[in-house]
């Protein structure tokens, strides 16, 4: 099914996004049909093949997945009963053998009262206040979140020149919807190239923890991921090829990192600073700037004491050497963050010995399916069927709208020395089942890797066994002391003993507190960003900060997602919003926006009061979502539906203009 492009976007023609929707036409016999249909997830493909074929009768009531809510586990086949799925595949195979028929024709653009019937069937009754935020993911038949202006419709909007800061999912999302607008714009990249964390990030074992369908950008649908959890090579070539598809790439300046912003009152201009590999600097002038430089950018390596007499390697696993030998050495892995847990099970049979230091262990998601990859026939229909795998990805999407939320809200009224809820107790108990499972033939490593604290305090993992199998070999010993110090070719810890280690790596998180770090930016009245911050940063919607005109943020402070949604949809809805009040301010013949400290105060109190009702305030355990004086500063505590209605329209009441 080919999207119909907005009116903007088709000025632009090398614009190739459609390549993420092509498909094969079917030739298979009716077995082999079958046999793909039995590998298939039933409700998208019922949805997917009754929008491309017109037969209603594929959205029965008896098909509907009933969608119960999520626990540790995802029930299969959105809770379908064996007997509902038995007819779905019936059903299913029927309509595709119909199709291959009729010469799997071109589908037809589909009216709205079907999409929106086929929406319904997906999702659980009762939840139309979701419809245009689920419309906007399908984004079927038209791009909905693109700009419905243009530069032409505002001779005012001529020589108006927008910085967007970072290449990542966010800095391509800016790239697109700006060009869609015709706004001139430069992208300004420090690495050699794009990708941000997913260009950065190659240490052994990389890849996603979010489902990989629905961490993809709406405007730019995949049809033929891999795997379930896609590799970091996968990740990045989906983003090489969207730069491709979108025409973004002559916009985009590698190796040149910005490292001062300053705001000109008098022209109501950014002066925007960039330095490139060889140090020299260049000053340019914006009208607007778009930081897209994520939360976990910058590596966070703890100051070890002795760590200058350390004679052996130390890398970060977000700048990972690949010169480093680790065949045969004895390596240490500090932490037990998501990056420990894809580098560890990779690493531990090559090394002559992996000693893993732990502060606090992790919480972990069973999910057999997390290195494997989709079911053949799975793949199959993924070529073969239109809009297949945008359908699937509009599952995964609502599956994270509600997500684990409901798991870690607080109960004043719940009295237990850990969970904060009953529901967080049946979280907590069925993850703790599978604990006790794995390590049944290890009953000595149990009370170590069972956490103390909430589930959802800290990041929860994906757990496909490989973390307990890993922990359970004769060459890998697991550290629950804190480290003194180091020595030339050791590392101490509070118990006295000595830990001989020839590489040290460091999966030791980054500098999330410290955000837009290192970057020097200066307001109005001279003020500096960081300064005004104090270790304590605020937004309003995380997109923008009072005495800092024109200058908008993507990922900003509480806008972290962590137990439902994902950051993409996040960008995307900041990147729409920024978009909105530009054209705001050019229909009203405004040079400057800025949002006001009433509304600004305002909001963080919300926030504060919102993160005060999750597992995640209420623990002890420290954890990236905090800043130094504990406060919550990276995360969202509320759900989807309620960021996109504060950002799929634009209020000025918050904002002075100039």
């Amino acid at each position: 099914m080919r999207l119909k492009n907005d009116e903007t976007a088709m000025r632009n023609p090398e614009t190739r996004l459609d390549r993420f929707d092509r498909v094969a036409p079917i030739h298979a016999s009716d077995d082999e049909i079958a046999r793909a249909v039995a590998d298939a997830e039933l409700p998208a493909l019922l949805t997917a093949l009754a929008v491309i074929t017109g037969d209603e009768s594929l959205l029965a009531d008896e098909l509907k997945p009933p969608s119960p809510s999520m626990t540790a586990r995802i029930a299969p086949q959105g809770g379908l009963s064996a007997e509902a799925q038995a007819k779905a595949r019936a059903a299913a195979t029927r309509a595709l053998i119909r199709y291959r028929d009729a010469g799997c024709p071109e589908p037809g653009e589909p009216s709205a009262q079907l999409l929106d019937r086929a929406v319904r069937f997906m999702i659980k009754s009762g939840h139309d206040e979701c419809m245009d935020l689920l419309r906007h993911e399908l984004n079927l038949p038209v791009d909905v979140g693109a700009p419905d202006w243009s530069v032409a419709d505002f001779p005012a909007a001529a020589g108006i020149r927008v910085a967007v800061i970072g290449s990542g999912f966010a800095g391509i999302t800016a790239a697109h919807r700006l060009r869609q607008a015709g706004l001139d714009f430069t992208v300004f990249e420090k690495n050699s190239e794009v990708g941000g964390v997913w260009w950065e990030n190659t240490y052994p074992g990389c890849r996603l923890d979010t489902p990989n369908f629905a961490y993809s950008l709406s405007f730019a649908q995949k049809q033929d991921w891999q795997q379930h959890f896609s590799q970091q090579p996968e990740i990045l070539k989906y983003i090489l090829d969207v730069v491709d598809f979108t025409g973004i790439r002559p916009h985009i300046r590698c190796d040149a990192e910005v490292c001062k912003l300053a705001f000109d009152e008098a022209r109501a201009l950014w002066r925007v600073s960039s330095r490139n590999k060889a140090g020299q600097e260049t000053e340019e002038d914006f009208h607007f700037v778009i930081t897209a430089m994520g939360l976990l950018n910058r590596p966070s390596i703890p100051d070890f004491k002795g760590l200058e007499s350390f004679k052996g390697r130390i890398i970060h696993s977000a700048a990972w050497q690949d010169d480093v030998p680790l065949e045969g050495q004895r390596v240490a892995l500090i932490g037990t963050g998501a990056s420990a847990f894809q580098i560890g099970p990779e690493i531990y049979r090559q090394v002559e010995s992996l000693s893993v230091f732990q502060r606090n262990p992790p919480w972990m998601l069973p999910t057999p399916t997390y290195h494997d990859d989709l079911k053949p026939g799975m793949q199959w229909l993924l070529r073969h069927v239109p809009s297949y795998g945008r359908w699937f990805r509009f599952w995964q999407v609502w599956i994270g709208v509600e997500g684990r939320l409901h798991l870690v809200e607080v109960d004043p009224q719940w009295q237990h020395p850990v969970s904060v809820s009953e529901a967080n107790e049946t979280l907590r108990q069925e993850c703790l089942r599978t604990l006790e499972a794995q390590f049944a033939d290890r009953p000595d490593l149990l009370p170590q890797v069972t956490p103390s604290y909430p589930p959802g305090a800290k990041r929860m993992l994906r757990d496909n066994g490989t973390w307990p199998e890993m922990l359970k070999s004769d060459n890998v010993t697991l550290v629950t002391d804190g480290i003194s110090h180091l020595s030339e070719h050791a590392i101490h810890t509070s118990d006295g003993r000595e830990h001989p280690v020839d590489v040290i790596i460091c999966a030791t998180g980054f500098k999330a507190a410290d955000f837009l770090y290192p970057l020097q930016i200066t307001g109005t009245g001279g003020q500096d960003l960081h300064t005004h911050w104090d270790g304590d940063c605020r937004a309003y919607l995380g997109i923008t900060v009072p005495g800092f005109p024109n200058f908008f943020m993507t990922s900003g402070p509480n806008t972290g997602v962590v137990v439902n949604g994902s950051a993409i949809f996040f960008s995307e809805c900041q990147v729409e919003y920024v978009l909105r009040g530009i054209k705001y301010m050019l229909s009203h013949g405004h040079r400057a926006i800025d949002v006001q400290p009433g509304p600004y105060v305002d909001y963080n109190a919300w926030i504060d009061q919102g993160n005060t009702t999750k597992a995640w305030a209420v623990a002890s355990v420290s954890s990236w979502y905090k800043n130094r004086a504990g406060r919550a500063a990276q995360t969202w505590p509320f759900g989807l539906l309620d960021y996109w209605n504060l950002t799929s329209g634009f209020d000025a009441a918050p904002y002075r203009f100039s």
